[in-house]
């Protein structure tokens, strides 16, 4: 079937064979946080606060370093192609006293052994919510010095724990800030908040740290901020902007915008600008609810900008979601699995071609084209590229997570 699939595509001047290969070297940087409902290993971790939270009580959440690196080791070995993985500074292992503003690249050892024994590259996050010092959903942009002056701490150690991944695996590592500040209710003084916001990250980007891609997440709203985001759009755009002689970037999340705006439609706007563009891809169910990302069009519109654009190695590609109500390895395998099929139908597209005729005015010829590409048969491709991987195709893979849920989820519960 592979065959009669690698006919059809070349009779469109398309190499199925160079798609495969080149989907093969494409990185996919996964989140930790799926695994636990975003709970991480500090002392006394509690409930999710600052604009964040996740629904479900599926059994079996890990619970600890170990279960969580056993969980994602069977992911992993679902999922084909290149992996990173992406950790939040609520996830360090370590047996000594210390606070979010005074970690250090030590506490994250273990991941680094991990990454290592796994091949997989490592991505950062400060964690600015779920914390005391998050003072009615303020942090950096906080009027409180010593809460401004913490989390600035905080920050400026989380780039060294991406310089310390980076220098350990020889890759980059993508730090990415998403600050959850904002108010509830409409504020009196939207200025000062973002001037503080601003006056911290000079700060925290005192210089640049080779091999680490730092990154600013902007977002609408959030839980408890719903009328006012410190980091909005515009303000972050401008300060990655005026600030990429330090190498800063603008990541965009799926979740993070008006729910009428794509960042399908942003990228080639920043890729104009930004030498990197990271992203968090996630699936917004009218909000940004983090849902597991399904085949849909957005996520197949993303994947087609990225191969359109010739960005594949200029947009680096992050998952975000976190859902408690169904399996977690599952979401882990359904939502990597999904942005690699996404990625393989944008190969698989003549876009030379179509761009072409573009900008002959053919829009006839672009219609008609583009709608019979998807009667094409990249489930064939997929598959010849599972078999090549050694994974299992279809949802047989389902059957190892079934029983790895009977054998090991359930008894934690």
């Amino acid at each position: 079937m592979y065959e009669e699939a690698r006919k059809r595509y070349a009779s469109y001047g398309i190499d199925t064979e160079k798609a495969i290969e080149t989907l093969r070297n494409i990185p996919i940087s996964i989140n930790c946080w799926q695994g636990d409902d975003v709970i991480g290993f500090e002392k006394g971790a509690g409930a999710l606060t600052g604009g964040i939270q996740t629904t479900g009580s599926y059994p079996g959440r890990a619970r600890n370093a170990e279960e969580l690196m056993a969980d994602f080791s069977l992911a992993i070995s679902i999922i084909p192609g290149r992996k990173r993985l992406n950790l939040h500074a609520s996830y360090l292992i370590t047996e000594r006293e210390t606070g979010r503003d005074t970690i250090e690249p030590e506490d994250f050892a273990p991941w680094v052994d991990y990454a290592k024994r796994h091949g997989l590259g490592l991505d950062f996050n400060p964690t600015f919510f779920s914390h005391p010092m998050v003072k009615e959903n303020l942090t950096v942009s906080s009027p409180e010095k010593e809460v401004r002056e913490f989390w600035i701490r905080h920050g400026i150690q989380s780039r060294k724990v991406a310089k310390y991944f980076a220098d350990e695996l020889g890759t980059h590592s993508v730090c990415n800030f998403w600050i959850p500040d904002g108010f509830k209710d409409t504020p009196a003084d939207r200025l000062s908040p973002r001037l503080r916001l601003r006056d911290a990250l000079d700060r925290i980007y005192d210089g640049r740290l080779e091999g680490v891609v730092d990154s600013l997440e902007s977002k609408v709203f959030g839980i408890g901020v719903e009328s006012f985001t410190v980091g909005s759009s515009e303000f972050y755009l401008g300060y990655a902007a005026s600030h990429k002689d330090k190498g800063l970037c603008l990541l965009l999340d799926a979740g993070h915008y008006h729910p009428t705006e794509y960042i399908s439609e942003k990228l080639s706007a920043l890729l104009c600008t930004f030498d990197k563009v990271p992203l968090h891809v996630s699936r917004p169910v009218r909000w940004d609810s983090d849902h597991v990302i399904r085949l849909d069009d957005e996520l197949r519109e993303i994947a087609k900008e990225i191969v359109a654009c010739n960005a594949i190695d200029r947009v680096l590609i992050g998952l975000d979601f976190f859902d408690a109500s169904i399996n977690r390895i599952a979401a882990w395998v359904i939502g990597t699995r999904n942005m690699q099929k996404a990625l393989l139908i944008a190969l698989l597209s003549p876009y030379r071609q179509m761009a072409d005729m573009q900008d002959s005015y053919d829009y006839t010829g672009l219609l008609a084209l583009s709608e019979e590409l998807k009667a094409l048969p990249w489930s064939e491709v997929w598959d010849e590229y599972l078999a090549r991987e050694g994974v299992k195709g279809g949802i047989d893979w389902l059957d190892d997570v079934r029983a790895y849920e009977s054998e090991v989820l359930m008894k934690r519960c």
